[in-house]
């Protein structure tokens, strides 16, 4: 094994499961919500649309919360910040089990994603800080994992749970939330034994492997023209961090429209909600094969942007069919699809912001472009919500959802022809100036 390889997959296997076990725990934790829907909206007087609302109120706590997370991260370091971020997130998780109303419901939520705020891209910086450019692709496929493997594990745990109505008083999806709460406040404790800060911290790390992996970080700041600036908020009104936002709108609100819709889609298949939670599983199953096979061929081929639009034109072919047949075996089959291009996406989308960013500044960077996307993760639910109340049926929204994905192909030629193309054009330019 070369070295190259050798210290990437120390590196891998020292740092990406425990992350992945972290963000599975977030992934559960936010995505429950939409089991517990199946009988909570009845117990405390919810509309589909005003659990839309509450729903996606999540990602106005995290958009307002996330840039402030993540440079108090750069602060304080990833482990005692992740801690704090396990913690409270945790309790809030506990908390949802005794919402009331409404508006209890809309304010746990608001908190819940205000205290989850920086987890996310917090991880996402923390990677640049210890992969090079070339080896990101594969390592955030296998980060991501977590996502489609928390939604596989939800179904059947939150069927199972919400079998245990009734106990001692509580309904099952206040089982739930308690549940899936109380594991992220026990996990503060391990995050800040297990997780070095930076690689100059790792006392697992040779020095001569130390070194290597920070030339080969200081040769992509130089390779790239990654920017820092001297005030680390002036990234969020660099042009490129807020094109590269838009580009991540349209796969976050597909992502969560339909992760927190699909157990609803599923239940009128007909069954129990253990069946419910089972067959919601099954599209996460080819997320899972998507990010095992697409980030490695986008590393090998050096290609983001064509695999980028392959993926979103298949994805809005796969919400399109799932709206547009009547058979459910058809139906999940084209779910299927959708969830397979949907990770797949994020894992090769989040390799770009690197590109053109570095230290504090991809910090802030990397937060605004993950904030401003996961308003995708209010626009969805509520979008959904509000097309389902109105029309009567789910299928208009799966068709909103279709549009919304199309969309990211417009967006990605824009990102290549306004900031890849460019950036080609001045590397090259400074490569040929006379030394």
């Amino acid at each position: 094994m070369n070295p190259e390889a050798r210290i990437i997959r120390t590196l891998t296997l020292r740092l990406i499961p425990f992350l992945i076990l972290l963000y599975l725990v977030a992934f559960i934790d936010r995505s429950a919500v939409g089991f517990a829907k199946l009988h909570m909206n009845a117990d405390i007087g919810l509309s589909d649309m005003a659990y839309g609302f509450g729903a996606g109120l999540f990602f106005i706590g995290y958009f307002i919360f996330e840039v402030p997370s993540n440079l108090l991260l750069e602060r304080y370091g990833a482990r005692r910040w992740f801690a704090r971020i396990l913690i409270t997130w945790g309790a809030i998780t506990v908390g949802m089990a005794f919402v009331q109303g409404s508006y209890s419901f809309y304010v746990m939520r608001f908190l819940l994603g205000a205290a989850e705020a920086g987890f996310f891209p917090g991880v996402l910086y923390y990677i640049t800080r210890w992969f090079p450019v070339r080896n990101r692709g594969k390592v955030l496929g296998f980060f991501i994992l977590s996502q489609p493997i928390a939604l596989m594990v939800t179904g059947p745990l939150a069927g199972g749970l919400l079998g245990m109505n009734g106990i001692a008083g509580l309904a099952g999806w206040q089982w739930m939330f308690i549940t899936i709460g109380l594991p992220a406040i026990i996990l503060a404790w391990p995050t800040l034994k297990i997780l070095p800060d930076t690689p100059k911290d790792a006392r697992w790390l040779a020095e001569s492997d130390r070194q290597w992996l920070l030339n080969e970080l200081d040769k992509d700041r130089k390779e790239y023209g990654q920017t820092e600036h001297t005030n680390p908020l002036r990234a969020l009104t660099d042009r490129r961090v807020l094109i590269l936002a838009l580009l991540y709108l349209p796969s976050t609100l597909s992502t969560y429209g339909l992760s927190l819709w699909l157990p609803t889609l599923v239940h009128q298949f007909g069954g129990s909600d253990l069946t419910t939670g089972f067959i919601s599983s099954i599209p996460y199953i080819f997320g899972v094969i998507g990010l095992l096979l697409i980030p490695r061929s986008s590393d090998r081929l050096n290609d983001r942007y064509g695999h980028l639009c392959v993926l979103y034109v298949l994805g809005a072919l796969g919400l399109f069919l799932s709206a547009w047949l009547s058979m459910p075996a058809l139906q999940l089959a084209a779910l299927c699809m959708t969830a397979f291009s949907l990770f797949s996406v994020t894992a090769i989308f989040w390799v770009l912001p690197g590109r053109f960013l570095s230290g504090a500044s991809a910090a802030a960077g990397i937060a605004l472009i993950n904030s401003f996307g996961n308003l995708g993760g209010y626009i969805g639910p509520f979008g959904i919500g509000a097309l389902k109340e109105y029309t009567g049926t789910l299928s208009s929204g799966l068709y909103f959802l279709a549009a919304i994905m199309l969309s990211g192909v417009v967006l990605t030629y824009i990102v290549y022809t306004q900031l890849e193309k460019k950036a080609s054009a001045a590397r090259n330019a400074a490569l040929s100036q006379p030394s």
